[in-house]
């Protein structure tokens, strides 16, 4: 398997057409990368709601354990993850209907990324969700 990115028009296309991203394994640290790249997408617009069990609120939103117990649509979910925990999170992508998976740098997984778009799922693996808005999207 060798699994390739959407071209960056498609990753653009997807990010515009996203509204609310749920940030799997967000850390309630500012110094932490999910904590910054979270809080940048709410500055580009994004609605952002943090997942990570024990934590009660992040970034001014309502957290959840899971992305399951999300109480409203997600449009994405964005994996902060250690690339071992991204079956867990496509199997509950997939029971939900999630259309759209990012791992993060860091939180790739090759046979899940293949699992994902084999059942329809747009992903990105191994890319910076806000470094592909601001370049791709915004010209920053």
């Amino acid at each position: 398997m060798s699994f390739v990115n959407p071209e960056a028009e498609e990753i653009c296309a997807l990010l515009k057409s996203v509204k609310t991203i749920a940030v799997v394994g967000f850390s309630p640290k500012p110094g932490r990368a999910s904590h910054a790249i979270a809080r940048r997408l709410q500055q580009f617009g994004f609605r952002v709601i943090p997942v990570r069990p024990g934590l009660s609120q992040g970034l001014g939103e309502k957290a959840y354990p899971d992305l399951a117990s999300v109480a409203e649509p997600i449009d994405l979910a964005n994996v902060f993850r250690s690339g071992k925990h991204v079956p867990e999170v496509l199997d509950q992508c997939l029971r939900l209907g999630i259309k759209n998976l990012w791992m993060q740098e860091g939180a790739e997984h090759e046979e899940s990324a293949e699992r994902a778009r084999a059942a329809g799922m747009t992903v990105v693996m191994g890319r910076c969700i806000a470094r592909d808005y601001a370049g791709l999207c915004l010209g920053e």
